[in-house]
């Protein structure tokens, strides 16, 4: 169905009507510009409240944005990447408290033997980028790319700190999870996630999926000052290794990669489905796919403090980010699993209220936590609840 709220900007889909302040939140800001184009979507006990759509998949405004539309997902891509490693945990074929080199052998080189799992889980392995020199393009070779995260000296001590794995996340994740199965990561999320639960979500998009793709539009130039960082400081190096823009986004090669950190295609529908696992604690449409204590890992024992890459306090679950009052206060209260895309994409579990809430849009804002529409579209969600 589509639906029309005062004027001519129509959002199309689904929406409870208790819903109608997020519904025309979205609205608004297609209206006047905010958003280009995006989707919307609120899973309760795994049932969809609200699935909307609406705007444009391009920037001459010619191709709407559709029921299907893929975009590229940034670091959502990393709760995906983190339920492969989920889904093993709960089969017994990784054990998060074990060092990473007991699954990858490989890994132990260069004084990372101490480096465990749930340590590459919650960002503070030691390993948040490549050591130079590294291009884009080396990093979408995964496989060579993760065999180098391998072979290199960790930045800090494991379990020290965090240190956001901005860009490597999904590849430290690919190295465990084609150690332990012979499957890269992205097939493995296609065959024993994104298949089973019918979302639509890729880490290696075919080429024959390209049109429905909508090329996201970069955010305003970014304020951080490399330079102005110590050049050995774990923030200076994850963030130079490599530089990357968000036009990468646009090519082929990219969209093939996989890369379990930041390439992720999908849309509010399909990242809410996947993370309905955690809000569901392990059961979605009346299918468990996870043990609930498997689920519950993802809460114990976080990781907190001034992270060593974003330079903000804030609090590591198991794969997940957790709210910290100091930095990411607009997360509700309780155990809810979140992340966001650079530009301002958002999702959230909350295992404690059985609600996942998912937004993805195409135009990019400045900084990598939720952006200001992201931050009013979830409030608006638990206003209605």
């Amino acid at each position: 169905m589509s639906i029309e709220v005062a004027g001519t900007t129509v959002v199309e889909g689904q929406a409870d009507e208790r819903f109608a302040g997020l519904r025309e939140a979205f609205r608004a800001n297609l209206a006047d510009g905010q958003e280009l184009g995006g989707s919307l979507c609120v899973l309760v006990d795994g049932r969809p409240v609200v699935d909307v759509w609406g705007g444009w998949g391009d920037v001459q405004r010619s191709i709407p944005w559709s029921r299907d539309t893929l975009t590229n997902v940034w670091s959502i891509s990393k709760t995906v990447s983190s339920l492969a490693l989920l889904l093993l945990i709960d089969r017994g074929a990784v054990d998060p408290d074990a060092p990473v080199a007991a699954h990858w052998p490989e890994f132990a080189a260069a004084g990372k033997e101490s480096v465990l799992v749930r340590h590459v889980m919650t960002h503070s392995s030691g390993v948040s980028g490549w050591d130079q020199p590294v291009t884009p393009d080396d990093i979408l070779d995964v496989d060579a790319a993760t065999d180098r995260l391998a072979a290199q000296a960790p930045w800090w001590p494991a379990g020290a700190a965090s240190g956001y794995h901005l860009l490597d996340y999904g590849h430290l994740v690919h190295g465990i999870v084609r150690a332990v199965t012979g499957r890269g990561l992205g097939a493995f999320v296609a065959e024993e996630l994104a298949g089973p639960l019918g979302a639509d979500f890729w880490l290696g998009l075919p080429a024959s999926e390209d049109a429905r793709v909508s090329p996201v539009v970069p955010p305003p130039p970014s304020q951080l000052d490399l330079s102005a960082l110590p050049p050995d400081s774990p923030a200076a190096r994850t963030f130079a290794g490599p530089v990357l823009g968000a036009e990468i986004t646009w090519t082929r090669a990219w969209r093939a990669a996989g890369v379990g950190g930041a390439g992720g295609q999908g849309n509010a529908r399909s990242a809410a489905r996947l993370n309905a696992l955690i809000a569901g604690r392990g059961v979605v449409d009346g299918t468990r796919m996870l043990a609930a204590e498997t689920v519950d890992r993802v809460f114990a024992a976080p990781v907190e403090g001034t992270d060593l890459v974003l330079g903000l306090p804030l609090r590591w679950g198991l794969g997940w980010g957790l709210r910290h009052p100091l930095s990411t206060a607009y997360i509700p209260e309780g155990r809810v699993a979140f992340w966001g895309g650079w530009g301002g994409s958002l999702v959230t579990a909350d295992a404690d209220r059985g609600i996942t809430f998912a937004y993805v849009m195409n135009r990019m804002s400045d900084g990598i936590l939720a952006s200001d529409r992201g931050r009013t579209y979830l409030r608006a969600v638990y206003d209605a609840l």
